[in-house]
């Protein structure tokens, strides 16, 4: 049987001939972005991003005095794969497979990110990293799940808008607590809606929209993914800007959604680009504005909400990764470290690009302060009755 112990020492062995023979000499962090994916490539591969952290926070910036390069190498090396330098009662992180919950079904944008993530931080890692789809209920079953899952750093959950900000809300009681069940770590990313008719809708821009709305109560509907979703949450924060009620129209599959909107069945939704490229490239959907402060890169043409002649208000869902409360703090500490690195890598930005979310990392405070603003922002929503309580 194969000796842990020894098969550990000898990828160190190894990783630190490699290091010696391919590591060009720096006393300063490299200049460029491009640098430093070059710098940092092979050390990450080995699971090390303290030197990688600390470049891509300050490039150009010197070393700390009396550290060489291969001393830093073997201490990230150590640090943070667990291969050198720890204890011999110290157990490595990760020490077998990683599992991310997504609570979105696989191919969609949420999944494809995770799994980009996680391609990622298996090639960090040296440990299979694997997406666990568990679709529905606004993430409270998959969660639910997660919370019973041991607290080591080896389950972790994508959380989003209605998990962590919304169903605190909505529910009066729920499976979880979002404040004591979880610790956070970083923002992912965060997606940009638009409003979308049919093609042959009777509205040509926001403005009749909005109009027809305040002649008559619900005489304008509005097609989500159900109560407390994300779209829903978001056009009622529209509504209420506006000093408006519309007829709320709730699915269970988006595609069921996006043709009742094309069809002219419903007179509106609200939902990201990547989603809807292609009932618009068919010619079925129509956008209406941007709900953002400017225009998409991409498409231009398209005004924002208030450039329509709407309010002034900006749709932006977004996604976190979460751990179970009590994870070892060095656990956490490195689960950050390592998800900075991953997210500004080259290839998950691209991917993200595609898919038409903007990845956004971050501090865990950052993340909790973007819980409470949410929190503070829908709050009022369920007061009036805008979106039902549970």
């Amino acid at each position: 049987m194969e000796n842990p112990r020894q098969h550990a020492a000898e990828r160190n062995r190894a990783a630190r001939r490699l290091t010696w023979r391919k590591a060009p000499r720096r006393d300063t962090c490299p200049q460029s972005r491009a640098e430093i994916d070059v710098d940092a490539a092979w050390i990450a591969a080995f699971g090390g991003s303290l030197i990688a952290t600390r470049c891509l926070q300050s490039p150009g910036a010197a070393r700390p005095a009396g550290v060489r390069r291969r001393d830093a190498i073997v201490a990230s090396l150590g640090t943070v794969s667990g291969i050198a330098l720890r204890p011999a009662h110290a157990a490595a992180f990760p020490d077998r497979t990683v599992r991310i919950v997504v609570p979105y079904s696989a191919g969609v944008g949420p999944d494809v990110i995770a799994r980009s993530v996680a391609d990622r931080l298996a090639r960090l890692w040296g440990q299979p990293v694997l997406v666990d789809n568990k679709p529905g209920a606004s993430g409270i079953v998959a969660f639910g799940e997660v919370r019973r899952t041991p607290a080591d750093g080896h389950t972790l959950f994508l959380a989003d808008t209605a998990t962590l900000a919304v169903n605190p809300l909505l529910h009066a009681t729920l499976p979880y607590d979002p404040v004591h069940d979880l610790v956070p770590l970083t923002l992912l990313f965060r997606a940009t809606f638009l409003l979308w008719v049919g093609s042959d809708s009777r509205f040509r821009g926001v403005a009749g929209l909005l109009e027809a709305a305040r002649r008559t109560q619900d005489a304008v509907s509005y097609a989500t993914l159900g109560n407390g979703h994300a779209s829903h949450v978001a056009i009622e924060t529209f509504a209420h800007a506006a000093n408006v009620r519309m007829l709320h129209v709730p699915f269970k599959d988006v595609g069921a959604m996006l043709s009742a909107v094309a069809s002219g069945d419903v007179d509106f939704t609200a939902i990201g680009m990547n989603t809807a490229s292609g009932l618009m490239a068919s010619g079925r959907l129509r956008p209406l504005a941007v709900a953002a402060s400017r225009r998409l890169a991409a498409h231009p043409a398209i005004p924002t909400l208030l450039e329509a002649g709407g309010p002034a208000v900006e749709m932006h869902p977004w996604a976190a990764l979460v751990a179970v409360a009590r994870t070892p703090p060095a656990v956490l500490q490195q689960l950050r470290r390592d998800l900075a690195v991953v997210l500004d890598t080259a290839d998950v930005r691209e991917r993200a690009d595609i898919a038409g979310f903007e990845i956004t990392p971050s501090t865990a405070r950052a993340l909790s302060e973007r819980v409470e603003a949410d929190m503070a922002l829908y709050a009022p929503l369920i007061r009036e009755g805008r979106v039902a309580r549970l």
